[in-house]
């Protein structure tokens, strides 16, 4: 049997192997060398491992350990080739051993790029204290430690590619104020023109992150005890930081190539076959390797490289030839979407340049057309037109004379139509490599879910941008009759259960703690980015009576109050209905003087917001405010706005103030699935806002009250849908109580009342509640009764702090573990 040897466990090394043992599984004695402890992982999700979206365990990995066992694969990791035999046909590594081969294949990707900077180096040359690339699982398991090893923590990111701001937003989402750093006059500008990166500079400057452009960074500053204060600009300026993460861009690793006498340029040199330049058993591919002159560092020609080598070693294609790659690059950017092909404006006085810029929106559209041919296109903020613009870049479909429709579905094929008339070798998920012919014939080979196809062929288990073209492609597959995919139902992904089986099964069993339900119930154990939901449904369930571990919450429900971006907090004490006294407004003023409060606001649910609270100071201000909170940061019930109603507004048909009050004292501080917000019109001209809110209620005369659900006013604008016209406000208070509680127990996580009343249909509520067809409502309104008597203002419990550090100032950082390396 050949002696096959693959220095790395990279995404292309893997994906090779991958193929290769799909064709000739007996042919090859297969040995692979890795250099991270790891089996083979996904690495553009680290950034949602940053993120807390996604777990290293169950999200991360390509190809565990076992998979490498079940293959007949020598896999060792944690160790690293070192030097190269050419002639003698070795590999030494840095543990010792020495490896014979009859083929080599060279996957050693690519390494951050460091530039030189003073204070970024050890005097031995390895990275300095507090200083990251982002890159492996390491890197990111050493932010997260820094992130959590204290709770104010400054980060400087350097760079704004997709690397930097996929950091910066996902050390934002861990409570750390982040500023990003690029030397280019606007972000991501390698996808994106001017324009395309003003819009994203708005969107990541919404999310509390700095930006700063143009700036060339020159030192990371640092004190005396050698830990980061810093870093410095070539322009002299400065900014505060205790953190560094440097993602200005990747090198090919080459080192091992370069030793051993093989042609580098930019990369190592290899022809169509990916075999390297003079030899005839050495190969390389993925981002160490250079072909035609170019290098990649994008995961689609990866996948390409891999087919192609994959056919020639085993013979299945003795003349595949890889002839380089038309990129079209469909990202998620920090939550924005983001696909760019080709160039990003017009380069000739004759190119056709078509463009669409809606700031306010945040959607940039572009199109560059040459000798009616796509030659560019840029898409940021909806790129529905994916699909078309894709078929247009490789010449697979005509442009339309009217140019604009290729931007708009102006006679161009809608994006599930697009699906249906995509090519079967069109990408589709770029981070995965997976074709729509991929797809089709999962479908056809028995799959009947899109979570089957997901689970077979990786399609949209990288940056999800691609989810919805995968729905609609099995969609169009399967005839367009999908069998239901019971785990669109469940909860959390960790658990198989839908929220009514999960809440009975958690009384039930009498599990009280995150950390209970996940031993109970979860399969695959523990899962990051379930905890929070979890920790909601148990607040939900038991009230006062749950288990609170710390660690199972978000830093604004660690310190009941709303993280700012400079790291600290806002307060937002309770005023029922909107309505206050001299007293409370005095005493306001005061704490707003005591502890030099930057600026004090009022809000638009009629509060008024003390912004910039330090962290130690929260218990204090509460103290000296001697008011409830109004819980302006957790997922809850959250205020209730009034008009002056019938007490002195001449058009007032009802009792407006009073009534909000009411519904407030009742409802304060209740767990709900996303924030709830209401508002009471005391007639119909609605000065309250009260048709556009969660729950609102309008007095239109006679002591009748219009009900309304759903509705919304912020990014979505949604009138809401009338539940019932009631005769009393005691009505009113028992109709809202059954809406709220039937939300709190069916709505999934994070699902707003905007898009939980369609979902469930206002018949089928004004069924379930008002009708009461069911028989539920008295179960309804005993559960929520509970959760009213349970009601504990968490301001008062500042006497005894969930843990030392939940008021704690900022705490000295712990040293980083050391990641042991297993062979």
């Amino acid at each position: 049997m050949s002696r096959l040897v693959v220095v790395g466990n990279g995404m292309a090394g893997a994906r090779t192997v991958e193929e290769i043992v799909s064709r000739a599984p007996e042919l090859f004695d297969i040995t692979m060398i890795g250099d991270e402890p790891y089996g083979n992982y996904n690495r553009i999700m680290l950034s949602h491992v940053l993120a807390g979206e996604a777990s290293v365990d169950d999200d991360l990995m390509l190809n565990p350990m076992s998979w490498y066992r079940q293959n007949h694969i020598t896999l060792f990791a944690g160790d690293r080739a070192v030097t190269m035999d050419r002639f003698g046909k070795t590999i030494s590594c840095e543990s010792g051993r020495e490896l014979a081969y009859d083929t080599l294949i060279i996957a050693t990707g690519s390494n951050t790029f460091f530039p030189n900077m003073d204070g970024l180096r050890e005097k031995d040359g390895r990275l300095g204290r507090n200083v990251f690339g982002f890159r492996t699982i390491a890197d990111t398991n050493g932010m997260l430690q820094m992130a959590q090893a204290r709770d104010k923590v400054k980060a400087v990111v350097i760079g704004g590619g997709l690397l930097g701001l996929e950091a910066a937003y996902g050390l934002r989402t861990q409570g750390v104020d982040v500023d990003v750093v690029h030397s280019p006059g606007h972000l991501m500008n390698q996808q994106l023109d001017e324009r395309g990166g003003h819009i994203l500079r708005s969107k990541i400057e919404s999310l509390g992150v700095g930006v700063h452009t143009a700036k060339r960074t020159t030192a990371v500053l640092r004190d005396d005890s050698g830990d980061v204060v810093g870093v410095g600009f070539q322009d002299g300026s400065s900014l505060t930081a205790d953190m560094v993460v440097v993602t200005a861009g990747i090198r090919p690793n080459v080192e091992l190539a370069r030793r051993a006498g093989l042609v580098v340029e930019r990369g190592i040199v290899v022809d169509d076959q990916m075999r390297c330049e003079d030899e005839g058993s050495i190969y390389a591919l993925g981002e160490c390797c250079q072909h035609r002159g170019e290098t990649y560092g994008l995961v689609a020609p990866l996948w390409e490289q891999a087919v192609v080598l994959a056919d020639v070693l085993t013979g299945a294609n003795p003349q595949a030839a890889y002839h380089g790659s038309r990129l079209t690059t469909k990202l998620k950017v920090a939550g924005v979407d983001v696909a760019a092909m080709g160039v990003k404006g017009p380069e000739r006085d004759d190119d056709e340049f078509v463009q669409f810029y809606e700031p306010k929106n945040g959607i940039y559209k572009s199109v560059v057309v040459r000798d009616n041919k796509l030659i560019g296109a840029t898409l940021l903020g909806d790129t529905s037109k994916i699909g078309f613009l894709s078929q247009a870049f490789d010449d697979k479909v005509a442009l339309p004379d009217e140019r604009i429709s290729m931007l708009f579905d102006l006679g161009t094929p809608s994006a599930v139509t697009g699906a249906a008339e995509l090519a079967d070798d069109a990408q589709v998920c770029n981070c995965n490599g997976v074709t729509k012919g991929d797809i089709v014939s999962c479908v056809h080979g028995g799959a009947t879910t899109v979570a089957e196809v997901v689970a077979s062929t990786r399609a949209g288990k990288g940056c999800g941008t691609c989810k919805g073209l995968v729905t609609d492609i099995v969609s169009c597959a399967a005839g367009g009759t999908l069998a239901e995919d019971p785990s669109t139902n469940w909860y959390v992904p960790s658990i198989p259960l839908p929220k009514p089986e999960l809440i009975a099964t958690i009384i039930d069993r009498q599990l009280r703690s995150v950390s209970d339900v996940f031993t109970e119930l979860a399969p695959i154990g523990e899962t990051a980015g379930d905890k929070m939901a979890l920790a909601s449904l148990l607040r939900t369930i038991w009230g006062r009576d749950w288990v609170q571990e710390q660690g199972a919450l978000f830093i604004n429900d660690r310190v009941h109050a709303n993280i700012q971006r400079d790291g600290t907090f806002s307060v937002v004490p309770q005023m029922k209905g909107g309505v206050t006294t001299p007293e409370q407004l005095r005493t306001i003023a005061d704490v707003a003087d005591k502890y030099r409060v930057p600026l004090v606001k009022v809000t638009g649910g009629q509060r008024i917001d003390l912004l910039g609270i330090k962290k130690e100071d929260l218990p204090k201000v509460w103290a000296d405010l001697d008011m409830p909170s109004g819980y302006a940061y957790g997922k809850s019930f959250r205020t209730v706005k009034t008009c002056v109603g019938s007490d002195f507004c001449r058009y007032g048909l009802g009792d407006s103030t009073s009534l909000g009050i009411a519904l407030e004292e009742l409802f304060q501080g209740l767990e709900t699935p996303a924030k709830l917000k209401l508002a009471v019109a005391g007639c119909p001209r609605n000065c309250s806002e009260a048709l556009c809110k969660d729950l609102g209620v309008v007095s239109i005369g006679d002591g009748r009250w219009e009900i309304y659900v759903g509705g919304a006013a912020g990014a979505h604008i949604r009138k809401g849908d009338v539940l019932a016209t009631v005769e009393s406000t005691d009505e009113v208070l028992t109709l809202a109580g059954r809406f709220i509680q039937f939300y709190r127990e069916n709505a999934r996580w994070l699902e707003r009342t905007y898009d939980f009343v369609p979902r469930v249909g206002i018949d089928e509520l004004q069924r379930i509640l008002v009708d009461d067809e069911d028989g539920v409502c008295p179960e309804l309104q005993e559960r929520l009764q509970l959760s009213v008597d349970s009601y504990r203002d968490p301001w008062k419990d500042r006497e005894t702090p969930a843990s030392p550090a939940q008021f704690a100032p900022s705490l000295p950082l712990l040293p980083l573990p050391q990641v042991p390396v297993r062979t």
